[in-house]
């Protein structure tokens, strides 16, 4: 007979059962969430983007073709590196047209990212074949190794770069 209570009686058990169950809701009171509207999360967030434009699926893109993914009016920033081209859009303050990377937006970015130079004469011309990144010292292609690991790990790939076809 723990504190003198006989449980035997069923009335007993049952006020006992009772006096537990409301205890618990006084020491343990349910507490609810605030409401969190999608207006107050966007609020909260300021730094949030008010609208992503669609996924790009992955696909080729040639000089040509990823020429127009550079940022302008609202669009999408891609950029390529050793052939690979990602979706930099959610960097598009540095990535996009007026940022400091803004030349290499839609552009192969593969030598100016190797020698770290945002000069126009170290982007192809889209008419020309894809830069062969000779010439380029160790230091140079691991500098653009680095950028690749960068970007694999902070934007999607979203596509290859390949030669123009015309």
């Amino acid at each position: 007979m723990p504190f003198g209570i006989d449980l035997g009686a069923p009335i007993n058990t049952a006020l006992l059962l009772a006096n537990i169950y409301f205890a618990q809701g006084i020491i343990f009171p349910k507490v609810s969430p605030p409401s969190v509207t999608p207006t107050d999360y966007k609020q909260s967030y300021s730094w949030m983007p008010k609208s992503h434009p669609p996924t790009v699926i992955f696909e080729t893109f040639t000089p040509k073709t990823l020429a127009k993914y550079d940022g302008r009016d609202g669009g999408r920033v891609l950029l390529a590196i050793k052939g690979m081209v990602f979706d930099v859009t959610a960097g598009k303050s540095f990535y996009g047209p007026d940022g400091p990377y803004g030349n290499f937006a839609g552009r192969d970015a593969s030598r100016g990212m190797a020698k770290q130079s945002f000069d126009v004469d170290m982007l192809t011309p889209l008419d020309q074949p894809l830069d062969k990144l000779e010439g380029l010292s160790n230091s140079e292609i691991d500098n653009m190794n680095g950028w690749i690991d960068f970007f694999s790990h902070k934007y999607l790939v979203c596509g290859k770069l390949v030669e123009n076809t015309d």
